[in-house]
């Protein structure tokens, strides 16, 4: 059978063989200069050249006359010999005290792999090669070669697909997610946010958490509220309301939130603010994906069906410094802290 993939085109920036090599040697006894045999093979003059001084070798004739003689195999010995020492070192140990500093800070939950990585490139903590990149410290953890292992890492082994579900009954609460502008998707404009409630005990004397984030800073905010109802919620948008005074509809231009009857009264602030509101479709929590994410942060310290009573104020208000306080890789390695404060900044100057 024909092949079809036959091809004696000579690629560039390859090795010389021990073919090249031999012919190499019959040319230069045949009085060629490397120029000449650089040109019959292909090849670049300089690569024939560094050729022809690596297997040049001294050999004596009679009445001690010596002369220099280019040997094929020589040359292919001396290649073999140098392409022993090419292999990259191993970087586990050269780059010991970097990994060390991430074991150290994703062990204690303070951390992610990749937030390690990119914060000591941006803070210059550690020397390019003193520093191996995310995936290599993955595949260090795959091997077992660090005191790290895949159930260290909060997100790797919890993570599963959920079944699609079919919504008969929607609830209508306002305006639907489909109305709210193009560019907000972007999040290239800052005060538009994503609100969603955490519960602990599935018992109707148990606290919630009611968390807003900003979609583009991705600032973090947790609030204890009595329950999961509307009134609960109403109450806590009003304490906000009285944090930012007259600045609060620049800060929260929009807020999208899910069809939970706890955000029934949510667009009440259209009345009273020039905030407005959306609600996103029955079962896509992927439309408001970031607030999702942060409470899947936030269930790292405080599992399901942990009551949230029990939390005293300053560990939850611990929580959400951690998650503000945490570089982020979408961020170019900054903070979402940083970037909140930069924003109003911008607000309150004018």
């Amino acid at each position: 059978m024909d092949c079809h993939d036959n091809n004696t085109k000579q690629y560039k920036y390859k090795h010389l063989s021990l073919i090249e090599r031999a012919k190499i040697e019959l040319l230069i006894k045949q009085g060629n200069t490397a120029y000449a045999i650089a040109k019959i093979l292909g090849r670049a003059t300089n690569t024939i050249r560094n050729e022809i001084k690596r297997g040049t070798v001294q050999q004596t004739k009679q009445y001690n006359k010596r002369i220099r003689v280019y040997f094929a195999d020589t040359g292919q010995l001396h290649y073999e010999n140098n392409r022993k020492a090419c292999c990259p070192k191993f970087k586990r140990y050269i780059c010991k005290d970097f990994i060390d500093y991430v074991v150290k800070l994703v062990k204690s939950g303070e951390r992610s792999v990749d937030a390690c990585v990119g914060e000591a490139k941006l803070k210059g903590l550690f020397s390019a090669n003193q520093m191996v990149c995310t995936k290599t410290i993955y595949n260090y953890i795959d091997l077992n070669l660090l005191k790290l292992r895949n159930i260290d890492l909060p997100l790797k082994l919890s993570r599963s697909t959920k079944p699609k579900r079919i919504n008969q009954h929607k609830v209508a609460l306002g305006k639907s997610i489909e109305e709210r502008p193009i560019y907000i998707k972007l999040r290239e404009e800052f005060g538009h946010w994503e609100i969603d409630t955490i519960i602990g005990k599935k018992t109707k004397d148990d606290n919630v958490l009611l968390t807003l984030i900003e979609r583009k800073t991705r600032k973090y905010m947790i609030l204890k509220i009595p329950g999961k109802d509307a009134n609960s919620v109403a109450e806590a948008i009003e304490l906000l309301k009285k944090i930012f005074g007259s600045k609060f509809s620049q800060v929260f231009k929009t807020i999208t939130s899910d069809n939970g009857r706890e955000f029934a009264r949510l667009s009440e602030l259209e009345s009273t603010t020039k905030t407005s509101i959306y609600f996103a479709h029955p079962y896509a929590s992927y439309e408001r994906g970031s607030n999702e994410r942060h409470n899947g942060l936030v269930r790292r310290f405080i599992p399901k069906g942990i009551p949230i009573k029990d939390q005293a104020i300053d560990f939850i208000t611990y929580i959400e410094d951690w998650c503000n306080d945490l570089p982020r890789k979408i961020l170019n390695y900054r903070t979402p802290s940083e970037l909140f404060e930069d924003e109003l900044d911008k607000i309150y100057a004018l």
